[in-house]
């Protein structure tokens, strides 16, 4: 025992400070934490500096600081853009609804039908369509607009409506997400059991089909409500006149007036991108319970 103990106080055992998990935890949180400011302001940054230009008159857009209020004419900044040129602004706001609105609708029925066909049907070829989809929407859009233009030109589309809506009924990304989200919702089991019933197919999909891919659905459309709502080269190159213009298309025209005619309308151009983020905004704010009510669904699943 005396041997022991003597060889024990000569070679002490080292302890090992192993590290703490709770501190790593916390740091890793706190590194999160500043990740996601820095992330937040550099998002609302631009969006706070435009809302405080909207509320200035031309002299404090150029003399005062850019990122705070210099008097308060916000109201006086909105009639002039609903009463300059007799309320074309109304109008673009009006066409891009009609573009965005009606297309988006349209194009995110017309990938559900898609996807579902694509995942739940079996025929000669599939995996051939599939893979001409997923090579489709990795071609640019820019790519596709000359060709669009000069197609409908030989047809008398170019400066219709037609031009801006029929594209955005042919999304391939969105029948991708359409097809993966079919795979994922939409059991065989129940689909046959239905056609057991004696439902057809048309009926299936408008019953069945489309009420289990709410929350898909909503995803589809937001997305190409938001890609359409911003499309900036296909409404230039398919639209002349003013009257079917985009709220993006007559922005930009106002905004290069300062050096085509003189005219500074500088403050309008502001004023109106701030009121053309709102509907994207509240779109977003919308299909959120959609997206809460899919996640639940799935929980209880």
């Amino acid at each position: 025992m005396t041997l022991t103990a003597e060889r024990s106080r000569t070679n002490p055992v080292r302890r090992i400070n192993k590290p703490d998990p709770a501190a790593r935890s916390r740091g890793g949180q706190r590194f999160l934490l500043v990740g996601l400011v820095l992330a937040s302001a550099y998002s609302l940054f631009p969006v706070w500096w435009l809302l405080v230009a909207a509320t200035k008159d031309r002299t404090a857009l150029y003399q005062s600081n850019g990122l705070w209020f210099s008097g308060w004419h916000f109201w006086s900044n909105l009639h002039q853009l609903f009463t300059y040129e007799d309320g074309i602004f109304l109008r673009w706001t009006a066409n891009s609804f009609l573009y965005a609105g009606v297309g988006s609708l349209g194009g995110t029925l017309i990938a559900l039908a898609t996807g579902y066909g694509l995942a739940r049907f079996q025929f000669p070829g599939r995996s051939l369509v599939f893979a001409c989809v997923v090579g489709s929407f990795l071609v640019p859009i820019a790519l596709l607009t000359l060709p669009l233009y000069l197609l409908f030109s030989k047809i008398g589309l170019v400066d219709t409506p037609w031009a801006m809506l029929i594209p955005c009924l042919v999304n391939p990304f969105s029948v991708y997400l359409a097809k993966v989200y079919t795979e994922a919702t939409v059991p065989y089991e129940l689909l046959e059991a239905a056609r057991i019933d004696g439902a057809g197919e048309l009926r299936i999909f408008f019953s069945i089909v489309l009420r289990m891919m709410t929350t898909g659905g909503a995803t589809v459309f937001l997305l190409a409500f938001v890609n359409t709502w911003n499309a900036f080269f296909l409404p230039l190159t398919v639209l002349r006149g003013e009257e079917n213009w985009t709220l993006n298309l007559g922005l930009y025209n106002w905004s290069g007036k300062r050096l085509e005619s003189g005219v500074d309308l500088t403050g309008l151009v502001l004023t109106g991108a701030l009121l053309s983020i709102v509907p994207m905004a509240v779109m977003m704010i919308a299909m959120r319970r959609y997206w809460r009510t899919g996640v639940t669904l799935g929980a209880l699943k």
